[in-house]
């Protein structure tokens, strides 16, 4: 329905009718008096995640995200840090004012709720929204998944909850294991993709199965990278930005067809899984509400998004060229939308460390459905009203791609002659 009537799919995202199914069928197994399915912590980190973020990796506008890449970094990492503890360190004072039902809960806890709803995944969205570029409100979400500074946050919190006491050293160990984690991701990913681009000069004989490789090679970098407990969030990104220039000029063209297609379709039905089981979980799961907990929490992510927003692009705008006018940072501000991702990563919590979790869990959906109704709604009325340009949908004309490649080339030559190895040089490397 949502596909076929396009009254529908211009007015509500594709997120919310899913939630809303969820909803439904939540509603019908809690009226039968079932228990309603248990998201398995395995099942999501092992086959619902991957194929979303592999498909964002792959298809990933390289041209706009290695123009933006500075920016999109300090976004992406500075800004999940700000949020993370922005959010953790007010909800911690929240929780320390608000009476004997919250002031339990200790500065590890909210630090780690903190890490855990500032997964609002920008890398990816901005990388056409730098460019002055798309903004896809198809799916209610102007950020794709890649929730990967979060997510080590996440798993380095949880890591403290195992310790009866926490020293320096651990904090200083901690802070280098966040970057440990992330570049060691991206490493084992760009050796899986130069793999994967090598074998695929050699698959002229056998084309059925070319797209077999870009899924295993994909699948092997993430499995190896959480095998040594490296992000394989990032590695799955790298080797799907590495490998993808060289397969798609190895491979035939019913192998790229095949890949793009299976790619969206994994992706999207892993999508609507979690969204339906957000629903479900919604009606039928444990809840514990806290007034001054939901509403602090739903405020202070708010805040912290447009501040963050505004004190890094006036920072990155002394460095651009290009730069971020007040109309790219409202959309960029606006378009913080919670989802699967932080219900998931607050879904999969312990117990045994974490007896506050049901009240977490309540306050993350109650901000998923903040952000997914209604600025999910409300955005792309926003971006007609604020004239924001959209994608081409139209490929480039020949003589454009020439023009377009002699200028690089030209570009670089000056940046060598001048001995200046900038943006030009590295991206010819």
């Amino acid at each position: 329905g949502f596909h076929v009537i396009p009254s529908v799919s211009n007015i509500v995202p594709e997120s919310c009718l899913l939630i809303v199914v969820g909803l439904l069928v939540g509603g019908l197994i809690k009226g039968v008096g079932e228990k309603p399915p248990i998201l398995n912590s395995d099942v999501f980190f092992l086959f619902l995640l991957p194929p979303i973020i592999l498909d964002a990796g792959y298809f990933l506008p390289l041209r706009q995200f290695t123009e933006n890449l500075g920016t999109i970094l300090i976004f992406a990492v500075v800004g999940t840090l700000w949020n993370a503890f922005f959010l953790g360190g007010l909800m911690y004072a929240v929780c320390q004012l608000g009476g004997p039902g919250l002031n339990h809960i200790s500065l590890l806890a909210n630090l780690l709720f903190g890490s855990i709803i500032s997964a609002v995944d920008p890398v990816a969205g901005l990388a056409g929204l730098l460019q002055g570029e798309a903004v896809s409100c198809q799916r209610g979400s102007l950020n794709p998944p890649l929730p990967s500074p979060s997510q080590v946050l996440y798993h380095l919190f949880e890591e403290f909850a195992n310790f009866e006491q926490i020293t320096i050293i651990d904090i200083i160990l901690g802070f280098l294991s966040f970057f440990v984690v992330s570049l060691g991701g991206v490493f084992v990913g760009v050796i899986y993709g130069v793999i994967a681009a090598f074998t695929s000069r050699f698959t002229s004989h056998i084309r059925v199965i070319e797209p077999l490789f870009v899924f295993l090679y994909s699948y092997m970098a993430y499995l190896s990278a959480e095998l040594f407990h490296l992000s394989g969030i990032m590695a799955l990104i790298a080797s799907g930005v590495v490998m993808r220039p060289y397969v798609e000029a190895n491979i035939s063209h019913k192998s790229h067809t095949t890949i793009k297609y299976f790619l969206k379709m994994w992706s999207s039905v892993s999508e609507t899984l979690i969204f339906i089981f957000l629903g479900v979980s919604t009606v039928a799961g444990h809840h514990y509400w806290n007034w001054t907990f939901v509403i602090s929490t739903l405020l202070f992510c708010l805040i912290a998004r447009v501040l963050g927003v505004l004190v890094l692009t006036w920072f990155i705008n002394k460095f651009r060229i290009v730069k971020l006018t007040p109309k790219d940072q409202f959309i960029i501000a606006y378009g913080g939308l919670r989802g699967a991702i932080a219900f998931s990563l607050c879904y999969l919590l312990d117990y045994k460390h974490f007896g506050m979790r049901d009240m977490f869990l309540t306050a993350i959906i109650t901000v998923i459905f903040f952000t997914v109704f209604v600025q999910g709604m409300t955005i792309r009325p926003l971006v007609d009203l604020l004239a924001v340009k959209k994608k081409q949908e139209t490929k480039r004309s020949i003589n454009e791609e020439i023009h377009t490649q002699f200028l690089d080339h030209l570009l670089t030559g000056i940046e060598d002659i001048c001995g200046h190895y900038g943006h030009h040089h590295w991206k010819d490397k």
